[in-house]
């Protein structure tokens, strides 16, 4: 599900270099999520990232499933 949402981004508006730095940040540990949001110029608009804008105004929403690891799911190996 997280593949596809990222691969659909560009459908919802946006700009792509934003949604590139909201991936990596979602992917990354807290400090450098941090720095990513920082130097892009997101403003977060809460503690999850779940709502995001851009310097211009655009929003970016982003479902819960691509910021935390799923906890429901049994991991192989």
């Amino acid at each position: 599900m997280r593949d596809e949402f990222w691969d659909t981004v560009p459908h919802y508006g946006g700009q792509k270099e934003i949604w590139d730095a909201l991936r990596a940040a979602a992917d990354s540990d807290l400090a450098l999520a941090q720095t990513i949001v920082d130097s892009a110029g997101i403003i977060v608009s809460n503690s999850d990232m779940k709502i995001c804008y851009d310097e211009r105004g655009a929003k970016y929403e982003l479902p819960k499933y691509v910021l935390s690891e799923p906890t429901n799911l049994i991991r192989d190996g």
